[in-house]
């Protein structure tokens, strides 16, 4: 059985707001307030709470990696509070996962955010039943970029781990691919899409329109 694993954020939605704004909470809490700006900041949210962290940190001139991880928690929990106020699906990508499962196609998602989070997020976007199997950074022992991720993901999916391809946004999706031995669709349109060429995936894609191809063409 053939299966379409997605990536979430910066694949699915634009969840680079929301993201931010629990670090900037962090920010705030420690007297230095808002620190990252959700309109240039976004492709540094989509690499996860401490990227965000680091970042923040490197503008103000204080702090290192120890409060890094004090802040990690506390970050988590800003979001878990509220996941939902800025985020949104990308045009076309639910529409797309829908087709795809109307064709036969096994769907699920492997995300390195945290399994919970995602669970929560996919319920408050109304598209959790859309997904045959969500899969976080936690639901493992190992995550993306390790092969096995992607690989559970697709037998819980009900999907046979060698006939899937990975859609996804960065090198991290990319580099999950290629240790898996499956072919990889990169999107064009996330914060990261002006790097995603050189990444040298197997598919690139400027909108959802053209997913369906694309799926053809890599895995019939």
């Amino acid at each position: 059985m053939r299966g379409v694993i997605f990536d979430l954020d910066g694949t699915l939605a634009d969840t680079s707001g929301d993201l931010i704004a629990a670090a900037n909470a962090c920010f705030r809490d420690l007297g230095l307030g808002d620190v990252l700006d959700p309109a240039t900041d976004a492709g540094t949210a989509l690499k996860g709470g401490r990227a965000m962290l680091r970042l923040g940190f490197s503008r103000t001139g204080t702090h290192g990696e120890d409060e890094v991880d004090r802040q990690y928690m506390p970050l988590i929990n800003h979001y878990d509070r509220a996941i939902n106020n800025h985020t949104f699906l990308y045009p076309g990508a639910i529409e797309a996962v829908r087709d795809l499962r109307g064709a036969g196609y096994k769907v699920a998602i492997c995300t390195n955010k945290p399994e919970a989070l995602a669970l929560k997020l996919l319920t408050s976007l109304g598209v959790l039943d859309d997904f045959g199997a969500v899969l976080g950074a936690d639901s493992l022992p190992v995550r993306k970029p390790d092969p096995e991720h992607l690989h559970e993901t697709s037998r819980r999916a009900g999907a046979d781990p060698a006939r899937v391809l990975l859609v996804g946004d960065t090198d991290t999706d990319r580099n999950t691919a290629r240790n898996a031995g499956v072919p990889s669709v990169l999107v064009t349109f996330g914060p990261g899409g002006g790097d995603m060429a050189a990444l040298n995936p197997e598919g690139l894609i400027g909108s959802f329109e053209e997913l369906p191809a694309e799926v053809t063409r890599l895995i019939g």
